[in-house]
């Protein structure tokens, strides 16, 4: 039987509780089938962590996760700490350590999920967002200079390079070949004319590669204008750190909220662990109260068992969220239910062990 190592970091908020119901569905899978089983190791890093010892992970941290398979992620962030401290220290630390240069965000509007927008059809709203996830605008290059001063700077410098910008398009191309997608890009090269005229250079080079893959390009803001009006032109997109960050949020509002919005880190040649989040924040307002949302949490499951090579798991996972949100009847606060986390994926897990005629 193959063992699957999983560091578990639940973080702060809202995350200890989704994370929890997310590692129950894993191990709902992982008991029906017989080949492999999931270990958890968890990893008390976060916010509270750092306001007992001023950092957001042990010094060691990276190493400890090193020999994992993957990361699984519950939500970091927590009054008291800066943003800035709670993300570059640990969330971006482990996606620049690892190599994780992938981010894959699905905006899909799942059958019963309440659609945001009028007069679209649910199948119109069905993209994956492929990301650059290690370099650009958030590289972290830049200066403060004059600091206090009353000729203060800020420099603040995207940095984009040709590994890095070749490896996510290609990655985006052969994705979208295999399954036979159309792929967008969207950069800003009218105005940002070093960093996105080199972007729509390098995808112009490697589009004449994949002859067979349909190609679009659009700048950020009609972009994110067409998503709105026209939803149906984007299938799979590949864009930048900042533009892929801002879009993929303005896709969650169109595709039943944050709510269901989960995403995955990415190292596709499995020399460190990828790691695997929702993407809503920590929610501290209503964390213990059991009633935060674990659909994404529970989405992003479904993806790591996709990278793990059990796609027929992660869309049996998939499918069961459809079916409970087209039941109607076991869902959150936030999506105008009663049901507490935990109901959730207790209706999660039914779904799933009645789908399978075997599971006895």
């Amino acid at each position: 039987m193959k063992k699957i190592n999983i560091a578990v970091i639940p973080g702060d908020g809202i995350g200890p509780e989704v994370i929890n119901e997310g590692i129950r569905v894993l191990n709902t899978i992982a008991e029906m089938d017989s080949t492999f089983q999931f270990d958890f190791t968890y990893f008390p890093w976060g916010c509270e962590f750092y306001h007992k010892n001023g950092k957001m992970m042990d010094d060691d941290g990276i190493e400890q996760l090193k020999g994992f398979d993957a990361i699984f992620l519950g939500a970091v962030g927590f009054p008291g700490v800066p943003d800035h401290i709670s993300l570059w220290d640990l969330l971006l630390k482990i996606r620049k350590s690892f190599d994780q240069y992938v981010n894959v965000r699905p905006v899909k509007l799942l059958k019963g999920a309440q659609p945001s927008l009028l007069d679209v059809n649910r199948e119109e709203i069905d993209m994956l967002f492929i990301r650059e996830n290690s370099e650009g605008e958030y590289s972290g290059a830049g200066d403060w200079l004059f600091k206090g001063q009353d000729h203060e700077v800020v420099l603040q410098t995207g940095v984009f390079s040709r590994k890095g910008t070749e490896r996510i398009i290609r990655y985006a191309f052969e994705t979208a070949k295999k399954e036979g997608k159309t792929l967008t890009s969207i950069s800003k090269g009218n105005a940002l004319n070093y960093s996105m005229v080199f972007w729509d250079q390098i995808f112009e080079e490697i589009s004449a590669e994949y002859p067979e893959v349909e190609t679009a390009s659009y700048l950020v803001d009609a972009a994110a204008m067409l998503m709105i009006k026209d939803p149906k032109r984007f299938e799979f997109v590949v864009t930048s750190n900042l533009f892929g960050d801002i879009l993929t949020d303005l896709g969650a509002a169109i595709a039943g909220g944050i709510g269901l919005a989960a995403g995955a880190n990415l190292n596709p040649e499995k020399e460190y662990p990828s790691m695997f989040e929702p993407i809503h924040g920590s929610a501290p307002d209503i964390a213990g109260q059991g009633i935060a949302n674990p659909l994404a949490t529970i989405w992003s499951a479904s993806q790591m068992l996709e990278f793990f090579g059990y796609e027929d798991h992660g869309q049996l996972v998939l499918n069961a969220i459809e079916q409970l949100l087209t039941e109607n009847q076991v869902l959150t606060p936030d999506m105008n239910g009663t049901a507490s986390t935990s109901e959730v994926a207790d209706r999660i897990i039914e779904i799933i062990m009645a789908s399978i005629p075997d599971k006895h």
